[in-house]
């Protein structure tokens, strides 16, 4: 039966936990792991700009012996007003898995309900499950554990933000998302969260006593046009040294890039000691090989 993974609310504890380790495994082993997906293709389509997310599929799929089919959207007949489940069913009949990366999380999901094979969401306005299961490797890369961990995340109550509630419900780690007014999380993200996640308008708050400390760029792809709006409305709300200093003397900082320098995070904490950024971009890759063996072969097996 095939599986898609369309947020992290998809999987259980249990699943995230072997991804993750299986992540780590692929991670250690390097360039010689096993050519577990060759034969296979994997077909990206992809309605909105990528660096790492294209280029860390692509690696992870030719890593495991597989092939990539990159499809931007204008290339395709969704761009001339095909249905998505006519397109769904016709690339099912191609491809061995979907990763689409686009604004509607509806157009994901639509496209999931049509595909025979695993559709998976490599990003969209609402959620961005694959970064945020990468960045859980990277936190246990480093912690080695969730249990009593708190993390922060400062900043928009976007699409990473609504990701880390979905993983903080399920693993059960302390969240704290110090976001500006008007600009917290979606409500229905939210409903029916524990007691280990809590919202504030205090960056301090939120830092004090963190392990690991999470940010973002202000506006998200789509949100250009609010830039200026959001740089006065995000005062205060930067990743400094000062504000870094507030969390646990280990704490490690991160950030899924691009990042923009001088805006949601200075430059000296970007390369200062305590910054995994560059290790968390490369956590891509290897959560990806593990992600796309588990969904195209294991499921199918």
């Amino acid at each position: 039966m095939k599986r898609d993974f369309l947020s992290i609310r998809d999987l259980k504890r249990e699943e995230i936990e072997f991804l993750l380790e299986k992540a780590l495994e692929m991670k250690q082993e390097g360039k010689y792991y096993q050519k577990s997906l060759t034969g296979y293709t994997l077909g990206l389509i992809f309605e909105k700009a990528s660096t790492r997310t294209r280029v860390s599929f692509e690696s992870a799929m030719f890593r495991l012996g597989g092939q990539t089919l990159f499809l931007s959207s204008r290339d395709t007949q969704l761009s001339r007003g095909e249905p998505v489940k006519d397109t769904a069913r016709v690339l099912s009949r191609y491809l061995d898995g979907l990763a689409v990366r686009t604004y509607s999380q509806g157009l994901v999901e639509e496209m999931a309900q049509w595909a025979d094979i695993p559709v998976i969401n490599a990003l969209t306005d609402k959620y961005h499950p694959c970064q945020v299961l990468s960045d859980l490797m990277t936190v246990k890369e480093k912690k080695r554990r969730f249990e009593g961990l708190k993390i922060a995340w400062i900043g928009d109550g976007n699409n990473m933000a609504s990701s880390w509630i979905n993983a903080a419900g399920i693993l059960g780690f302390h969240l704290t998302l110090a976001c500006p007014k008007g600009y917290g999380p979606d409500g229905d993200v939210l409903s029916g969260a524990g007691e280990n996640i809590l919202v504030t308008a205090d960056p301090k708050e939120a830092v004090n006593g963190a392990d690991v400390i999470n940010t973002d760029v202000w506006a998200s792809m789509g949100k250009e046009s609010e830039q200026e709006k959001r740089i006065r409305d995000f005062r205060g709300f930067q990743v400094t040294d000062g504000l870094v200093k507030l969390g646990s003397p280990d704490a490690i900082v991160m950030h899924c890039l691009p990042a923009h320098r001088g805006e949601e995070i200075t430059d000296e904490v970007l390369e200062g000691p305590q910054s995994v950024v560059f290790d968390q971009a490369e956590n891509k890759m290897h959560l990806h090989q593990a992600l796309l063996e588990w969904l195209l072969k294991e499921r199918s097996e």
